[in-house]
C-alpha cells in the first residue's frame, strides 16, 4: 500500500483483514448500498468493519476505478452524523486519520487541547513519524510549525518535543543507575524544591524508553512521599498538567489509558462522542482487546454494554462492529 508503512497486523486487534476479500465485489456493493433509496447503511457497516485498513484502501482505489468518483466523498454525502464520522475515520490510513484529527484540533479560534494531548502523547515513534510525514503532505505545512502557533510556554515546549517521535526505543539494557538517578532528578525537579524545573521533567519524560520510564515511575516512590501523577497535580497545572498525566498513565499502561478515556467519554450525562469515535476507530486495529479486558477489569461492565447503552441506530451498530 502508497504511503503508509503499516504497522504489522496486531495480534490484539478487533477488525481484522477478511480473508476472501475481493476488493471489485465490496466497491460494487457499496456503491448500490449508496445508490439505493434511502441508503442502506447496514452494508455499507458490514462491509468496511469487516475489513483490515489496507483492505479498505484497496476498495476505495476499486470504487474510484469503477465509478469515478472517490468512495469518501460519496459516503460523505451518502452518510451523516456520528456514523458519518465513524466511516470517513475507517477510510482514512491511520497516519492520515491521526494527521486530520490533529489538524482539526488546531484550527479556527481556540484549540482542542484533549486531541492534541491524547495523540501525541499516546503514539509510538513509528506512528509520531508517519503523522508529521503525512500531515506535510496533506496541508504543506509542518506538524510542529502549527503546534508552536497554537500553543504556548511549558505546555508547548513538552508537545513540541514529543511529537518530534525521538524517544529511546532501545529497550534490550535495564540501567538501573540510570533508572535511580532519573527518578531522584524527577523529585529534584519537583516536590523536593520551590518551583518546578518543568525542561528537565520534560526532558525525562520524553527521551526515555517507556519500560525505563515504568521503572523510574516505581522507583521515584522511594524518593518521594506523593507518587508520579499526583506530584504533577501538586507541581503544574492547567494544559500541562493535563498533558503530563496523560503522558504519565500512557507510559505506566496504555490500553488502561484508553479504556479510561472511553468511560470518561460515556461516564455521567450525555457522551463525548468525538473521542468515542477516535478511539474506537483509531485503536480497532492496534490494541483493542487489549482495551477491552483493562475496560472490563476497571468498570465491572463490558465496554459493549456501555456502547449499547449510550448510543443508538447505525451509528452504535459501527461502533460495537470495531470493538467486536
Amino acid at each position: 500500500m502508497e504511503g503508509d508503512h503499516s504497522l504489522p497486523p496486531s495480534a490484539y486487534a478487533t477488525v481484522k483483514a477478511y480473508s476472501n476479500f475481493d476488493a471489485d465485489r465490496d466497491a460494487a456493493a457499496l456503491e448500490a448500498a449508496i445508490k439505493t433509496k434511502g441508503v442502506d447503511e447496514v452494508t455499507i457497516i458490514n462491509i468496511l468493519t469487516n475489513r483490515s485498513n489496507e483492505q479498505r484502501q484497496d476498495i476505495a482505489f476499486a470504487y474510484q476505478r469503477r465509478t469515478k468518483k472517490e468512495l469518501s466523498a460519496a459516503l460523505k454525502s451518502a452518510l451523516s452524523g456520528h456514523l458519518e464520522a465513524v466511516i470517513l475515520g475507517l477510510l482514512k490510513t491511520p497516519s492520515q486519520y491521526d494527521a486530520s484529527e490533529l489538524k482539526a484540533a488546531m484550527k479556527g479560534l481556540g484549540t482542542d487541547e484533549d486531541t492534541l494531548i491524547e495523540i501525541i502523547c499516546s503514539r509510538t515513534n513509528q506512528e509520531l513519524n508517519e503523522i508529521n510525514r503525512v500531515y506535510r503532505e496533506m496541508y504543506k505545512t509542518e506538524l510542529e510549525k502549527d503546534i508552536i502557533s497554537d500553543t504556548s510556554g511549558d505546555f508547548r515546549k513538552l508537545m513540541v518535543a514529543l511529537a518530534k517521535g525521538k524517544r529511546c526505543e532501545d529497550t534490550s539494557v535495564i540501567d538501573y543507575e540510570l533508572i535511580d538517578q532519573d527518578a531522584r532528578e524527577l523529585y529534584d525537579a519537583g516536590v523536593k524544591r520551590k518551583g518546578t524545573d518543568v525542561p528537565k521533567w520534560i526532558n525525562i519524560m520524553t527521551e526515555r524508553s517507556v519500560p525505563h520510564l515504568q521503572k523510574v515511575f516505581e522507583r521515584y516512590k522511594s524518593y518521594s512521599p506523593y507518587d508520579m501523577l499526583e506530584s504533577i497535580k501538586k507541581e503544574v497545572k492547567g494544559d500541562l498538567e493535563n498533558a503530563f498525566i496523560n503522558l504519565v498513565q500512557c507510559i505506566q499502561n496504555k490500553q488502561l489509558y484508553f479504556a479510561d478515556r472511553l468511560y470518561d467519554s460515556m461516564k455521567g450525562k450525555g457522551t463525548r462522542d468525538k473521542v468515542l469515535i477516535r478511539i474506537m476507530v483509531s485503536r480497532c486495529e492496534v490494541d483493542m482487546l487489549k482495551i477491552k479486558s483493562e475496560f472490563k477489569r476497571k468498570y465491572g461492565k463490558s465496554l459493549y454494554y456501555f456502547i449499547q447503552q449510550d448510543t443508538k441506530g447505525d451509528y452504535q451498530r459501527a461502533l460495537l462492529k470495531c470493538g467486536k
